[in-house]
């Protein structure tokens, strides 16, 4: 019997879904309201990761002198970035509506809605229509968090969202949140500019990061004349019709004056309108979809992936979470299959130095009584970040000091995000650091630094 599998929400786990269920002979349709490719994977990751790249060189040519060149500056080129931008969405979604056709995928666009435990109703763009299934995904996504002392106008007081298309870039911004969004979207004003305040509610940039890896960015930050306001907490965004600007005030008493504010605050789960209880599916108090090891949430046959999981936000985990999902409800799971472990899920932020972790943090290790072997090696020491004319940084290494087996590690510095790949595959497969050491890597390469760190 050929199971009918239907999925809401185009993004990274609903496409993954899609393509490996049709693949292996499911009917698949899919029920998008949005874009293909994922709201939050398009309109958030993509944008801001293209203009962190065009900012990333102008800061490239900023320090151009230390390669032996006359100085070079650039100018931004508004309409071309924003051209830019657009052509690379405009390509990945293409690229992925093309997938899907090609799997055989009926992508059905509009708006869904359970009207019991194996139907689902669609409120479409060409009408109105009934859809039966027998397994059903939920990848719906997220949305920006808008707390109620604020409303977002998309002038001056913005989401992330509003940043991208750039209609015109700020003079002057502040960032409220000092999480993995708001120490990427600090670095981008920067680079093009801006004069940047960054509202830290805790004591430390990144809080959940590694605090050594922090120190890195804020020294970066302060180098570059960013504003950090620690131990403090926005409570109210104002228009400033004076100075044409905004007005943040913090739970302290401290104010600050910008032209544009940005709110940087988390997400929320795109779990509401969605006739979850029709199908009897649980939500938590935060609006996630709780799900099990193998993404099933409260009913036996409708499972839960990506952000609406609340599992770690990242593109990655929700991809391979859609990947498991379709082999597990086309019976393909009883071979080799590994349950998803999330705490060995590498990550990257995309600021200047970029920073990248993965597996166990060395705070973690110690907090919990651990026994762990920690090796860092510096760039500074390694001739391919010379050669760059960037020493920044540093690779670190988790191990266990009994067996040496690799358990983490964390990366500051140019290609962490690449990087990392290669901590991240010995976490997975539980190699040991001489497995790193013993690999013949590339001379001169940042890849190294990691030898190094292992030996």
């Amino acid at each position: 019997m050929t199971t009918r599998f239907v999925i809401v929400g185009g993004g990274p786990a609903g496409n993954t879904a899609a393509t490996s269920a049709a693949r292996f002979g499911a009917v698949v349709t899919m029920i998008e309201r949005d874009v293909v490719g994922g709201a939050a994977h398009l309109w958030d990751c993509i944008p801001s990761k293209t203009m962190i790249a065009t900012g990333g060189a102008m800061s490239f040519l900023r320090r151009s002198t230390g390669m032996g060149l006359e100085q070079a500056s650039a100018e931004v080129d508004t309409d071309a970035l924003t051209a830019r931008i657009e052509g690379i969405k405009s390509h990945l979604q293409h690229g992925t509506t093309n997938l899907l056709n090609s799997q055989g995928v009926r992508l059905v666009r509009g708006r869904a809605r359970f009207v019991s435990p194996h139907e689902v109703d669609v409120d479409g763009v060409d009408g109105s229509e009934r859809v039966e299934f027998d397994i059903a995904l939920i990848a719906t996504g997220s949305r920006p968090r808008i707390p109620e002392w604020c409303q977002p106008d998309g002038d001056r007081i913005l989401t992330t969202r509003d940043c991208y298309p750039p209609k015109v870039f700020p003079d002057s911004v502040t960032v409220i949140g000092s999480g993995v969004t708001g120490v990427e979207f600090v670095h981008m004003f920067s680079s093009f500019g801006a004069q940047v305040t960054l509202v830290v509610s805790r004591q430390q940039v990144l809080p959940g990061k590694d605090p050594e890896v922090a120190a890195v960015l804020e020294e970066d930050f302060l180098r570059r004349g960013v504003q950090l306001l620690k131990g403090a907490r926005a409570t109210a965004i104002e228009r400033d019709p004076e100075a044409d600007g905004v007005v943040v005030r913090c739970d302290d008493g401290r104010v600050v004056h910008s032209t544009h504010a940005v709110l940087a605050i988390g997400s929320v789960p795109n779990s509401d309108d969605l006739g979850l209880d029709a199908a009897g599916v649980a939500v938590d108090e935060g609006g996630h979809i709780p799900i099990d090891h193998n993404c099933v949430t409260s009913v036996e046959h409708i499972y839960a992936a990506g952000d609406v999981s609340g599992k770690l936000p990242l593109s990655s985990v929700a991809a391979m979470q859609g990947r498991k999902v379709a082999e597990r409800l086309m019976g393909l799971h009883s071979r080799v299959h590994r349950h998803l472990d999330y705490d060995k899920a590498a990550s990257a932020i995309f600021t200047e130095p970029e920073i990248a972790d993965v597996g166990l943090a060395e705070a973690e290790a110690f907090a919990s009584g651990r026994k762990i072997r920690v090796t860092k090696v510096p760039f500074s020491a390694t001739p391919k970040a010379l050669i760059n004319n960037d020493p920044r940084g540093f690779v670190k290494i988790v191990s266990d000091p009994a067996t040496g087996v690799v358990l983490g590690g964390s990366i500051v510095g140019r290609h962490a995000a690449e990087l990392i790949s290669v901590i991240a595959l010995a976490v997975t497969a539980n190699l040991k650091v001489t497995d790193i050491v013993e690999s013949l890597l590339v001379h001169p390469a940042l890849s190294e630094a990691l030898a190094e760190a292992a030996e």
